[in-house]
Parts: structure tokens; C-alpha cells; sequence
């Protein structure tokens, strides 16, 4: 039997990630694929998006040729500010995150567990270079942790796993994994399907997936 489906595009899971974050939150984006998520958020929602290298209130990426290479995000892109948007002390930004005054943090990972531990900074290949960065802080900071990636690696071996086998950044912090091929949240009793792409039924998914699933 041949399955029709198609994976989320990156743009489309951010589009997703943007859906769900609600008026009023104070969200971080953390490098890569979830600073994806600034350009899609409705201009009508209030959100305060936080940078740990001390911004808050920072909007969405600018036109080209309007960059301004001072105001940058914490993965070093241009960026723009908002109205009534603020720069701050690296440290008060670091204060921010692990205070618990974040309502909400994107991040990238390498693998999340069905428990939700999250290895996000290390392969633990000797030729990588560790970058943890601020996410152990975010991870266990931020009010809840939401995980942005795709699926399934390059080799086709899913990220999300029973047991992380990479260096973990925090353990039992993920709310919610947002991939190109389905939301999940991470529960009690398991993982949970909040939806999967249109024409993948769910057999298919915990094929994929490695890991047992609930609808």
C-alpha cells in the first residue's frame, strides 16, 4: 500500500508552532528552525518574544536591505524591535529565563524522550563542537518547553526515542514536539497524537516513530 502524505515544510512548522502560542505570552525562540516562528505570528496577537542576549520585545526579521547588524538575535540574525520593545544586560536576560518569567521556549533538538528529556546541544561525536548555549537554562526555566525538528534524521532513524542517547540538556522538561510530520505532547501515561499530516494514518506514524503512541 502506497501512503500519500506530505511533510510539513519548515515555514509550515512554524506556521503550526505560531498557532498555538496564545495573547499575552512571553515566548523564546531558541537558534535555528524555531527563530522561524517570529515571521509567522499574527500581527492582530500580542506576544513578547525574549533573545537571551537581552532582548524583548523583538518582531520579525527585516525587509531585506533594512537589517541593522547591532540588533540581532541570539543566533547572531538581524532582527527588528517592536514598539516599547527592550535591550538589556545579558545577565538580566539570563535572570529572565531562569526566574520562570517565560511562559513559553521553542527549541531545536537532536532527540527527545517519550518522558520528555531533551539532548539538544551535543551528538557526542568527537568532532562536534558543544554549544549549549542557554537552552539547559531555557529547558528547565521557561514555564513550558516546546521542541520544534524534523521527525526523522537524514538516515531516516527517528528523533524521538524511548531513552535520549545523546548528552541531555534537561530531563522531563518537553511539553510538546512540533515536527514535519506530527504535534505530539508529551503526557503521564506516554506521548499523545494532537494531530499527524494529512494521509498519515497512525500505525504508520509509531512505525516511524519507534515508540508507542496514543490518539
Amino acid at each position: 500500500m502506497t501512503l500519500a502524505y506530505r511533510k510539513l515544510s519548515r515555514i509550515q512548522m512554524a506556521s503550526r508552532v505560531a498557532r498555538d502560542i496564545p495573547e499575552g505570552a512571553y515566548v523564546n525562540l531558541g537558534i535555528g528552525l524555531p527563530t522561524l516562528v517570529a515571521d509567522q505570528l499574527p500581527m492582530s496577537r500580542e506576544i513578547f518574544l525574549h533573545s537571551e542576549n537581552g532582548l524583548l520585545g523583538m518582531g520579525p526579521a527585516p525587509d531585506p536591505g533594512e537589517e541593522d547588524h547591532d540588533l540581532i538575535n541570539a543566533g547572531k540574525q538581524p532582527v527588528t524591535l517592536l514598539p516599547g520593545g527592550a535591550y538589556f544586560h545579558h545577565a538580566d536576560s539570563f535572570a529572565m529565563m531562569r526566574g520562570g518569567h517565560l511562559d513559553i521556549c521553542v527549541l531545536g533538538a537532536f532527540q527527545v524522550s517519550t518522558n520528555g528529556d531533551l539532548a539538544n546541544w551535543h551528538t557526542g561525536a568527537p568532532d562536534a563542537i558543544p554549544a549549549v548555549g542557554g537552552a539547559m537554562d531555557l529547558a528547565i526555566g521557561a514555564k513550558q518547553t516546546w521542541v520544534m525538528m524534523e521527525h526523522l534524521t537524514r538516515d531516516g532513524v527517528s528523533k524521538i526515542v524511548a531513552e535520549c542517547s545523546y548528552p541531555l540538556t534537561a530531563m522531563a522538561c518537553v511539553a510538546r514536539i512540533y515536527a514535519d510530520l506530527a504535534v505530539l505532547e508529551v503526557t503521564g501515561a506516554g506521548l499523545r497524537v494532537v494531530e499527524a499530516v494529512d494521509g498519515l494514518p497512525l500505525d504508520e506514524l509509531q512505525r516511524l516513530s519507534g515508540v508507542p503512541l496514543q490518539a
